[in-house]
């Protein structure tokens, strides 16, 4: 087992929600179901979103997700944005600025295409400067709209 594990708080979706996480991810899968009794609903989840370790509760009410922390998606390409975009904001979650999405459980995501730091990390400052002030217009990240933005 990994030295630290992230570990969600949920009101009483945490099963339905490690199985919507391990459905969107390669390498993941639900390691370990705790019940309350005998077929009683779940208590805690552990699970692995591509091979990092997760443990959620079913704790109740009275811990609400915030934006102080979220789960940062290192994206390939625009079809993994768009694939994890409409997966994770379906259902009641809701659109963020600049890459950001809560999901309908509260939890906060950032769905981030690699062209976007290098994008912003060009060594020519203008071009930088142009990929930053488009990123700054998205919701989702559109990596053709920042590629342009960037040429000028």
């Amino acid at each position: 087992m990994q030295k630290i594990t992230t570990y969600l708080w949920f009101d009483n979706q945490a099963e339905e929600a490690a199985a919507l996480y391990t459905s969107l991810f390669e390498d993941s899968k639900i390691v370990e179901v705790h019940r309350q009794g005998e077929g009683g609903p779940a208590m805690m989840v552990a699970f692995e979103l591509a091979g990092q370790r997760y443990l959620a509760l079913n704790g109740g009410p009275g811990h609400d997700f915030s934006d102080a922390i979220s789960l940062f998606v290192d994206c390939e390409d625009q079809e993994e944005v768009d694939r994890l975009w409409g997966a994770l904001t379906a259902d009641g979650g809701k659109e963020g600025p600049c890459g950001w999405l809560t999901d309908k459980y509260g939890v906060s995501w950032q769905i981030i295409p690699k062209a976007l730091p290098r994008l912003m990390s060009d060594p020519d400052p203008a071009r930088a400067q142009r990929a930053m002030q488009a990123m700054h217009t998205m919701t989702k990240i559109d990596v053709k709209a920042l590629e342009d933005a960037a040429r000028g």
